[in-house]
């Protein structure tokens, strides 16, 4: 038997938060350093999102979540950008566009991520896991 498969959702939840930290440090960096390089604000997002959501579905897919038995790595992470560009993406970009006037840019992407992030745990779990509860 799997040992993570004995691992209680508590235990994920917070190695989700853990990796969803280092996921939105990774984030905000990548977006960070190509808005100070002049790019849109909506392209850096997506391109911040991008090598986000890279490292967030290798580490979930390996320490968070259990592989079950007929794991596939391609479909697993087509499920997984699948549903975190509509969770996680979709959030923050309508941060991006729509907040700033009120919060600033980098406001307006913090509170994108932290929508998203509520959201995408249940979306990878499904897509990891195959299951949302």
């Amino acid at each position: 038997m799997n040992r993570q498969a004995d691992r209680p959702v508590t235990k994920k939840l917070g190695r989700f938060a853990i990796v969803g930290l280092l996921n939105t440090l990774i984030d905000l960096a990548t977006f960070s350093a190509l808005v100070a390089l002049s790019f849109p604000a909506l392209v850096a997002n997506f391109l911040g999102w991008g090598v986000a959501v890279i490292f967030s579905f290798a580490v979930n897919s390996r320490w968070t979540f259990e592989r079950g038995e007929r794991f596939n790595l391609h479909k697993a992470f087509a499920k997984f950008a699948v549903s975190g560009s509509i969770i996680s993406l979709g959030s923050s970009s309508l941060a991006v566009y729509f907040l700033p006037p009120l919060t600033g840019l980098f406001a307006a992407k913090l509170v994108g991520i932290i929508v998203g992030a509520i959201l995408n745990f249940f979306a990878a779990r499904w897509s990891i896991e195959n299951r949302i509860i």
